[in-house]
């Protein structure tokens, strides 16, 4: 099991969930059996508001893992707060994320950790790129027109902002400018702000259990103005000065 000493943890795994109590047992056994004696890392559960059993399931699973964490909203405010109170809190300097739904296999975090630890300073982020989908038809198809509008956009070369299994560094994703919807411009916020990005293939499978708590058309229309306001930010940035204190 690995030290629950804070000081030492290098890796925080960030799982944002909603409703997801029959997930929580399988997902954090496989997240241990994909880390476990590689990095000295904790699991941060953050519980988005949910109102069956994930509460008390992350209370038993806590009892036996020292290194499990679980942060709560009292409401639920969606995946990109969720997120981002999971980097907030977490202890390591390299921060991998991944859905609580059991569809993002943990097996893929080594992969996307050490493409963060081998780039060098100026990899921000390493984002998983899904093949094999296990989506619906309808799912894949409005999930391909909305990457290739916001590629054709933001010209963020990547083909699936969509995938939740990601690793970057806490101190990039907090020097990101915030909103709601963050985590699906990721790659374009990230270049924005001068870092590289890597791209790990990750094989997609079925969710565990439970039905989808994100929706296409209530979001639809959200998107289309964050695609605006992200595209607005890129073109705004200027280049950061290099300050030196003069003694």
């Amino acid at each position: 099991m690995p030290s629950s000493d804070t000081a030492a943890i290098a890796v925080s795994i960030v799982v944002p969930v909603r409703n997801e109590a029959e997930n929580i047992a399988p997902v954090i056994g496989e997240i241990a059996a994909a880390l476990d004696g590689r990095w000295n890392y904790e699991i941060i559960y953050v519980n988005d508001g949910s109102t069956d059993a994930t509460p008390e399931r992350l209370a038993s699973a806590m009892k036996i893992r020292p290194n499990l964490r679980q942060v709560r909203h009292a409401t639920s405010t969606g995946q990109s707060a969720a997120v981002r109170s999971g980097v907030r809190f977490a202890h390591g300097a390299i921060v991998a994320t991944l859905d609580g739904d059991g569809q993002n296999n943990p097996a893929f975090l080594p992969a996307l950790i050490s493409a963060i630890e081998q780039g060098g300073e100026r990899t921000g982020l390493a984002a998983g790129q899904r093949v094999g989908r296990k989506d619906t038809g309808f799912k894949k198809i409005q999930s391909r027109i909305a990457n290739s509008v916001r590629n054709s956009i933001l010209h963020d070369g990547t083909r699936d902002t969509g995938c939740g299994l990601k690793a970057f560094r806490r101190e990039v994703f907090l020097a990101l400018p915030y909103f709601d919807g963050l985590h699906r411009f990721l790659p374009a916020l990230v270049r924005r702000e001068g870092y590289d990005i890597v791209y790990v293939d990750v094989i997609d499978r079925p969710r565990h259990s439970g039905v989808s708590n994100y929706g296409f058309f209530d979001r639809l229309w959200i998107g289309i103005m964050d695609l605006a306001g992200v595209w607005w930010l890129i073109r705004r940035k200027k280049p950061t000065p290099v300050a030196t204190e003069v003694k």
